[in-house]
């Protein structure tokens, strides 16, 4: 299902999309990669909702991505006497420590011993996603008396965050791990690891994922954004998770982090998702606020391989209708002018290796001349990331013989992703990408387009052929050489 937009979406499933008919509806109104978060649902819920985005796959021939969040360690504390917890007023002390006795005014159990272990006098804990700020004043190793600095009610197991200090904390719990090896067998084409701090913690589930799902690291913490090189370098692709991250940060420093990872993963030629509250008010109304439609655009301008849906597409009133407003967003800002110049001027000039070159070369001369589409023929989808990284004008057409390699590529930047038998002669390759085009609508018999591969064929990262080719079979047969 060839969209008219280069930017992806991103729609989570949820009580409000779990039916055939809305998860349908959902694809044919614009997403085109499917998020089913692991910290709602049951391992057979879940199986149900991938068994009918697989179905929607085959019944529309359109490739289908998805992609399994997996929860993270969830921080939280205790519970209190009174039902409906405790109002905790600026200035005064507030105790959290392992006592698992109910709370009240003065204290409540932090079950988490890690936590204690790496607290310092000074650092700053909040509850209730940064509605209370507590500020520790003194600490040991099962307690923390703490002043309070903003104040609110504190209720039954609210989440905590510990924006200060690196916790002793392994990315993947004990049902994440569980997740993980469901998901895996299930057959999800991407896996999201939540509270990532460190590039150990992704080469960790690498080596549990064993090459079945490609890697997307979610920057929520701010240890993850002062180590982002090196866990860009370790990660598949990229999620910049604003809600944990504008919680544990100032606000104000979301925006400008934002654009520097999405400029990063460019560079490295990995897709990157911009995430969270980018629709929120269309959980419960059709129409989005002004200011909702502007962040959207922004991480449109920005270069951003993909916007997502969380609440407003899982659990919200009018999750086709988010969908559509994503799509109409981006339609609108692909075609403004600005939008060009910014993309452009934001390139990364680049030529270490062949594939590069090539790839370089493809969009040079399909914007120099009268070229429809660059059709690029991929293994792994390494040729079509770097084709995608330099946002040509003109579309893309992934073409794989490989239905893993296509369906991870449904998150990537302007990707038309084709299935293609196994090819063993470029004539043949030719002919077959020519006939893609026509068939998606990019060209007709009289137009030309571009084609890289790589030679030998089915062999990943040897790209080093570009060929300007007429989409008449007919010519293509009379002066193609094999």
């Amino acid at each position: 299902m060839r969209r008219l937009r280069n930017v992806k979406v991103v729609a989570t499933l949820g009580p409000a999309s779990e039916t055939y008919e809305t998860i349908r509806a959902l694809h044919e109104a614009g997403a085109d990669v499917f998020r089913l978060n692991m910290s709602h649902g049951s391992h057979p819920e879940i199986a149900e909702k991938h068994a009918i985005i697989r179905k929607v796959e085959a019944d529309l021939n359109s490739t289908i991505g998805i992609l399994a969040d997996l929860q993270g360690p969830k921080l939280r504390v205790g519970v209190f006497a009174a039902e409906e917890g405790e109002m905790l007023v600026n200035g005064e002390k507030f105790r959290l420590d392992l006592d698992p006795a109910e709370g009240d005014i003065n204290r409540v159990c932090l079950p988490h011993p890690e936590i204690f272990q790496a607290l310092e006098a000074g650092a700053s804990l909040l509850v209730n996603d940064g509605k209370i700020r507590l500020k520790v004043e003194e600490c040991g190793k099962d307690f923390a008396d703490c002043v309070v600095i903003n104040g609110g009610q504190i209720s039954n197991r609210k989440g905590v965050n510990v924006p200060d200090v690196e916790l002793p904390l392994a990315a993947l719990s004990g049902k994440d791990r569980a997740d993980l090896e469901f998901v895996c067998e299930l057959g999800v084409d991407w896996l999201a690891l939540s509270f990532v701090q460190r590039a150990a913690d992704v080469e960790e589930a690498r080596g549990m994922v064993q090459g079945r799902a490609a890697i997307l690291s979610k920057i929520e913490k701010p240890n993850a954004v002062d180590r982002f090189e090196d866990i860009l370098a370790v990660s598949d692709g990229i999620m910049v998770a604003r809600g944990d991250l504008g919680v544990e940060l100032p606000v104000q420093n979301v925006p400008p982090i934002q654009k520097r990872l999405i400029r990063m993963c460019r560079a490295a030629a990995k897709p990157v998702i911009v995430a969270t509250q980018m629709l929120e008010s269309m959980i419960e109304s059709p129409m989005p606020t002004r200011a909702e439609v502007s962040d959207v655009a922004t991480a449109i301008y920005e270069g951003a391989d993909a916007v997502m849906l969380s609440a407003e597409s899982a659990a919200g009133d009018f999750p086709i209708e988010a969908v559509q407003t994503m799509d109409n967003v981006a339609r609108e800002v692909e075609q403004d002018p600005t939008y060009r110049e910014i993309i452009e001027a934001s390139r990364v000039v680049e030529h270490r290796s062949v594939a590069v070159g090539i790839v370089s070369a493809a969009r040079e001369i399909a914007e120099t001349t009268d070229i429809k589409a660059i059709c690029c023929f991929t293994q792994s989808g390494t040729t079509a990331l770097l084709t995608a990284r330099e946002r040509p004008r003109v579309p893309i057409i992934a073409m794989t013989p490989l239905v893993n390699t296509a369906r991870r590529l449904a998150l990537t930047w302007g990707t038309n992703c084709v299935l293609t038998g196994k090819m063993d002669r470029f004539k043949g390759a030719v002919v077959s990408a020519a006939s893609a085009a026509r068939a998606e609508g990019l060209a007709t018999e009289k137009d030309q387009i571009v084609v890289t591969a790589g030679v030998p064929f089915n062999v990943p990262g040897s790209t080093n052929i570009l060929r300007v080719a007429p989409c008449d079979e007919r010519l293509i047969f009379n002066t193609d050489p094999d």
